[in-house]
């Protein structure tokens, strides 16, 4: 799951790993993280994994107990709403700068990302999918311009797709879900910010309602395990 670092700003760059293995659901919602099994993966010591670690639990993505160790942080179905209606926000803000600062080439490139989510419906490859999903949407605040909505939809992003890795697939139809960010094109294309507004309040309005009704009946909804559990014997990929 994980490779050799090199020594230089070990902390941050394990960190960027664990993230990775969380958003991906190589590790998931309520499971133990060991500092040990880490640190022989990255091939370094336990002292910069507990200091990543510790730099997860400040953002809020990792939990710690006494005598028990670190957790990824799970979240029931009321939190995820809460966070999509963060996300909704963050991204309806943003839809001004965006149509105010988009270049015809910024255009290009999310017109492009869109045939690539098609591509991936089309093929069956969902996991991938959604991976790409979240890179478009990232996108659309990255050309916003404001690194603060960046950084915040990055940590929103990673536990909106850890909780999606947990249940798998949820749309029965992920042509139709690729084909769902249309009508966000063209109202970029139209540079008609009110529209865009409206496009993305139907669009994330429509994929919250999936994954938090499906997460609510989920019988595999995560609570945080204790020690000596099966997990704690390392990562398992996501259902």
């Amino acid at each position: 799951m994980f490779r050799v670092l090199e020594q230089a700003d070990l902390p941050s760059r394990i960190a960027d790993q664990v993230l990775q293995a969380i958003g991906d659901g190589l590790l998931r919602p309520g499971e133990r993280v060991t500092e040990a099994r880490l640190a022989t993966q990255m091939g370094t010591s336990r002292a910069p994994v507990r200091e990543a670690l510790r730099l997860l639990e400040s953002q809020g993505l990792i939990v710690s107990h006494p005598r028990r160790g670190f957790f990824v942080k799970s979240y029931n179905a009321d939190e995820l709403a809460e966070t999509y209606d963060l996300r909704q926000c963050l991204e309806l803000h943003n839809a001004e700068a965006l149509v105010t600062r988009m270049t015809d080439a910024d255009l290009q490139r999310l017109e492009a990302q869109v045939e690539l989510l098609k591509t991936l419906g089309a093929e069956g490859r969902s996991q991938e999918q959604v991976v790409e999903d979240y890179a478009f949407h990232r996108m659309l605040c990255e050309i916003g311009g404001n690194s603060r909505i960046l950084r915040l939809f990055d940590q929103i992003a990673t536990e909106l797709r850890s909780g999606i890795a947990l249940v798998g697939r949820i749309y029965d139809d992920p042509v139709e879900l690729a084909r769902s960010h249309d009508p966000i094109i063209e109202a970029l294309r139209r540079r008609d910010a009110t529209r865009l507004r409206e496009e993305l309040r139907e669009h994330l309005r429509d994929a919250s309602t999936h994954v938090i009704d499906i997460y609510r009946k989920w019988p595999g909804t995560p609570q945080e395990e204790l020690p000596g559990h099966p997990l704690e014997d390392g990562p398992k990929a996501a259902r």
